[in-house]
């Protein structure tokens, strides 16, 4: 049986329904993906699953109110595009955690200039404890390499850039 709140009384567990709607809303206000409360040995986690037809939100942050005090050398006009808007950009297929590495202290799986084959692994992003393996769509040179190690990451988000 259940009791109001849709805990089980048999299982002793008792869930904080109004809790978990206000972190729901709370999601839903901040476009986060995730959110966890921790309060002692009571833990609940609220999380979302981001699709494609989910939009991502983002909020920017206010624009500096003093000028710098040199300005950038405007870029020439047949400049190449900025590395996260290239084509040829491998983006995450999920939300989670870049790894450049298999693991810690050991070698990047790729460097910015090295030669890569179709299906050779660029990156992992870990979601939901796996390491989901992201491949090169097709052989060429890594021109970028966007993120760094250990670095949070969302959905369709550049991630290497080969061409």
């Amino acid at each position: 049986m259940s009791d109001v709140k849709g805990a089980s009384r048999s299982s002793g567990m008792n869930i904080d329904s109004k809790l978990v709607r206000e972190l729901a809303e709370l999601l839903a206000e901040t476009g986060l993906s995730e959110i966890e409360v921790e309060d002692g040995d009571r833990k609940i986690k609220v999380a979302r699953q981001l699709t494609a037809a989910a939009p991502v939100h983002a909020v920017a942050a206010p624009a500096p109110v003093a000028a710098p005090l040199a300005a950038p050398a405007a870029a020439p006009a047949s400049a190449a595009p900025a590395p996260a808007d290239d084509p040829n950009a491998v983006k995450s297929p999920m939300v989670g955690t870049v790894y450049l590495s298999p693991e810690p202290g050991a070698a990047p799986f790729v460097t910015v200039g090295q030669q890569v084959k179709a299906g050779e692994t660029l990156v992992i992003v870990e979601a939901m404890k796996v390491m989901n393996p992201i491949t090169a769509p097709n052989g060429g040179t890594v021109k970028a390499i966007l993120v760094d190690n250990a670095q949070p990451v969302e959905y369709d988000q550049p991630l290497v850039v080969v061409a």
